[in-house]
């Protein structure tokens, strides 16, 4: 079985690892070599059935003795103490998700960073691109409406609704409230992890029922994949019922797609990136980075200083196609594949995308994907 000419296996092991992107800052090259490592696991399916391992009793007392000690955070949060006191005595420790994280590595990586080209075939399919095409066209009042309020381009939010959950196919089918009190419990990212586990219980306390809080092992969810503090920051009712449903709703997932780019700073009328060609004279030394970025290092560093496009055109890179950048407009060169290969000139809206998750290769994915579904 497959999803867009991805298997199954694949799909499963994308989504279950998600949202790990997020609080690891992780280049796109840690997350192809981390698939290796999921996808060796059972399947997601397989995964939410009981685990085979054994939790001792002793480990099951300190797990709900670790629930019992978050009541004050809770109650801070405005959840009901017996919200908590209704859930905790369900929730047990989830081997699995344990051995998922730890599978996860705890800082940066250094290895060789992959080809962009295999990963743009991925995930710029021929079906993304007509699925995505069904869906903008399907939503197009509501998306042009969003867009008139946000500045957000429709075909981003059509972009990131296809990359994220194949427009709804899979949105992961893990118990978020098990899931994070487990992740949380273990302690190794608890920090991370534990505010979550509090959000989603803060759904839950707000009457969104258990079964709609499912997704990833790492507690992203609905549509957007959006994780549970996330939601509450930017979550939208674009329908009109009252209710910001990412699960069901694709008019509430987009326009909350849409809110969390105005918050990342997307910049209104001006796109992500264009595709440039580079002369093979360029001196890329003189147009290096000399700035050490504050997170995603590995992400930002591929980049070149900030020019405008004026400048760059001093330096012979010219745009391919689409509509010209202004030429006051300020942008980076990255060159994912090397020098005289694929080439782009990105723009401070670029960076909006990379908040969302900071690789390149799933910036540029989700730039190109819309592109495509807007031709």
């Amino acid at each position: 079985m497959s999803l867009n000419g991805v298997t199954l296996k694949q799909a499963i092991c994308h989504y279950g690892a998600m949202k790990l992107r997020h609080f690891y800052s992780l280049s796109s090259s840690a997350l192809c070599l981390l698939a290796g490592l999921i996808c060796a696991q059972p399947s997601v399916a397989q995964s939410v059935a009981p685990p085979a391992e054994a939790v001792s009793s002793s480990e099951q007392s300190g797990f709900q003795s670790y629930l019992a000690s978050l009541r004050s955070k809770a109650v801070a949060m405005g959840i009901r103490p017996e919200t908590l006191d209704a859930v905790a005595p369900t929730l047990t420790v989830n081997p699995r998700v344990i051995s998922l994280d730890r599978a996860q590595p705890g800082g940066s990586f250094d290895g060789p960073i992959p080809p962009f080209e295999p990963y743009r075939q991925q995930h710029v399919t021929p079906s993304l691109i007509a699925k995505g095409r069904v869906a903008w066209t399907n939503n197009r009042p509501l998306l042009s409406r969003i867009e008139q309020e946000t500045g957000v381009p429709e075909a981003i939010m059509v972009a990131i609704f296809g990359h994220e959950t194949s427009y709804g196919t899979f949105t992961g089918d893990f118990d978020l409230l098990r899931s994070l009190a487990t992740l949380a419990y273990e302690g190794r990212r608890r920090d991370l992890f534990e505010p979550e586990f509090l959000a989603t219980l803060k759904l839950f306390d707000m009457g969104i029922p258990r079964e709609k809080l499912v997704g990833s092992w790492a507690g992203a969810t609905g549509y957007p994949q959006f994780l549970p503090s996330v939601y509450l920051r930017v979550a939208k009712d674009a329908d009109g019922d009252g209710k910001p449903d990412i699960w069901r709703s694709q008019a509430d997932a987009l326009a909350s797609i849409a809110q969390y780019f105005v918050d990342a700073g997307w910049r209104k009328g001006q796109p992500w990136g264009v595709a440039v060609s580079v002369p093979a004279s360029l001196d890329r030394a003189s147009i290096s980075n000399r700035t050490t970025p504050p997170r995603c290092q590995r992400v930002f560093e591929r980049f070149s200083r900030w020019m405008t496009v004026r400048e760059w055109r001093g330096l012979g890179v010219t745009q391919q196609d689409g509509a010209p950048l202004p030429d006051d407009t300020l942008a980076v060169l990255l060159e994912p594949d090397g020098q005289g290969k694929t080439a782009y000139l990105l723009t401070s809206s670029y960076k909006a995308i990379l908040d969302y998750n900071c690789s390149n290769f799933y910036a540029l994915s989700v730039g190109l994907l819309a592109d495509a579904v807007e031709q």
